[in-house]
């Protein structure tokens, strides 16, 4: 059984229910109508020479001519290859040569990149959604190809590859094989409880192929995801609406324009049941907005990376005001429980040091006991063995008695009950003279004053600093210094923006951050 014949199985099961939402094209599919054109893509790809086993490179955004490209590439038995282009010629330049495609699909503004990239002009098969361009085929949706040789992809076939960034140094490949997607789809399904016939607003991919293995409806949002920190919220209210969305899931910085536009209009969503956010830090002032926003849902918070999603979750009603108070107080941020389906471990932090090979006994040494801070680490069918050519392993993986394990680079403790707290990243922990400190715990502290939009601990030439995205009045610099005394801080500074990442818009980018702090605190240094 692969995730491919899983998204099949759906169309014998409910044909006529709604698969996909694509307002953006004006398009819906059901189940059978998907299950069609991916057969009708499937033999497309063939009748151009696309065999089991090679890579298309897909440049196209969230819609439903990505999901039809990705069944059909799964029934192929090809692989489907995904990269920012965002990220420079230079990165796209490192990832074809670490996997060369065979084929790409784009749409037409990607196709540009081809007059710059030599990688690009290399590919064999080049196929564009929306206008023609010269040197490519036209990928329509509408195909008249009969039906196709369909080459079965076995459990242990990679289905998918994502490339990192690279900014800390050569892009890792991160390989999904179809065993890896199937068990990731069991550990979603289970974890955020997916029923047939919900209707789901999704904005995370691997949510809408989970969705899709178990029935639910997705609707993509008619707006530019591109920028989760700036969409229109009112349209989404509407497409909310109009659709009946019983669920919805995205990263923070979406929620929150969702949840400016709800106070400012004084609207809400009732007839959501479900909402899930992750993918950066989730705070408790967020999720107690989001449970006023809609009031009759379940409010969610998912801790996961690439490697491992899902990790652990929480439910804003499982957070007892003790929580809180030790949130407020600097002990992290709570994640919950960690799901069933992966082992958790937290062992001494020693990021950037390879771990390599250990025994049981080894490894049980280097575990932490309750309510120590250490390295999270796991493993599971859902949790990442490896990197394409092992690049990035040796950082991020060792084994246990021959057993793959994976360190997240996040830093955490387990209490009594076996819940998780999150520290922050181990690479931006800070430590001086007076010891070490995790900045999860003190921007955590600040995020539960109303008036800050955003903070960012971090140690900055010498120096335990908090920097701070808010208004600086009414004596809250002195009120946030006291919150955090028992960091020891050295400072605090005001800035219009603090740099977030560019996938989410909600994750802190301390590079950046470093080097705003350069040129407009010289006096920091």
């Amino acid at each position: 059984m692969t995730i491919g014949e899983l998204l099949s199985a759906q169309a014998d099961l409910r044909p006529d229910a709604l698969a996909l939402v694509d307002d953006r094209a004006g398009r819906t599919l059901t189940f059978a109508e998907l299950a069609d054109e991916a057969g009708h893509a499937a033999a497309w790809w063939q009748s151009q020479g696309l065999k089991r086993g090679q890579a298309v490179l897909v440049f196209v955004p969230m819609s439903a001519d990505l999901y039809v490209a990705l069944l059909a590439l799964f029934r192929l038995g090809a692989v489907a290859l995904f990269l920012d282009p965002s990220a420079g010629s230079s990165h796209l330049e490192q990832c074809c040569s670490r996997w060369p495609p065979d084929a790409l699909l784009a749409i037409s503004r990607a196709h540009l990149l081809r007059l710059k990239s030599p990688a690009l002009r290399r590919i064999p098969i080049k196929a564009g959604i929306g206008c023609w361009l010269p040197g490519t085929k036209r990928w329509s949706g509408r195909w008249q190809n009969g039906p196709f040789e369909e080459s079965l992809a076995e459990s242990a076939d990679p289905a998918l590859v994502t490339f990192t960034s690279g900014t800390t140094g050569v892009p890792k490949a991160a390989l999904r094989t179809h065993q890896f997607l199937l068990a990731q789809h069991r550990a979603l399904e289970s974890s955020i409880a997916l029923w047939p016939g919900e209707i789901d607003l999704a904005t995370l991919p691997v949510f809408v192929l989970a969705n899709l293995a178990a029935g639910v409806t997705t609707v993509i949002p008619d707006v530019d995801l591109q920028h989760p920190g700036s969409v229109d919220a009112g349209r989404v209210f509407s497409q909310i609406n109009r659709r009946g969305v019983t669920r919805l899931s995205a990263a923070p910085a979406f929620l929150e324009q969702l949840l400016a536009h709800g106070r400012a209009t004084g609207e809400v969503l009732t007839n959501l049941t479900k909402l899930y956010t992750g993918g950066a830090p989730v705070f408790p002032r967020l999720l107690d907005g989001l449970r006023q926003l809609a009031p009759n849902a379940d409010v969610i918070a998912v801790y996961g990376s690439t490697e491992a999603e899902p990790i652990a979750h929480i439910s804003i009603t499982a957070m007892k005001p003790e929580d809180i108070a030790m949130m407020r107080a600097g002990r992290g941020l709570l994640a919950g429980v960690p799901v069933k389906e992966i082992s958790f471990r937290i062992v001494q932090d020693c990021w950037g040091t390879p771990l390599g090979e250990m025994t049981a006994p080894q490894f049980l040494a280097r575990t932490m006991p309750t309510g120590e801070p250490g390295e999270i680490v796991v493993t599971g069918d859902h949790v990442l063995k490896s990197y394409l050519g092992e690049i990035g392993n040796e950082e991020t993986k060792f084994r246990v008695d021959g057993k793959p394990w994976h360190r997240t680079g996040d830093a955490g403790w387990l209490d009594q009950n076996g819940r998780l707290w999150l520290l922050g990243r181990c690479a931006a922990r800070i430590t001086d003279s007076r010891g070490s400190i995790y900045p999860l715990g003190i921007e955590s502290s600040a995020m539960s004053h109303p008036e800050v939009r955003r903070a960012a601990a971090l140690l900055h030439a010498g120096k335990r600093l908090l920097i701070v995205e808010a208004n600086p009045g009414d004596g809250l610099k002195e009120r946030l210094l006291e919150a955090a005394s028992f960091a020891s801080l050295d400072g605090m500074e005001f800035v219009q923006a603090i740099p977030v990442d560019k996938r989410h818009n909600s994750k802190i980018d301390y590079p950046a951050l470093r080097s705003l702090l350069e040129s407009e605190f010289p006096a920091a240094k």
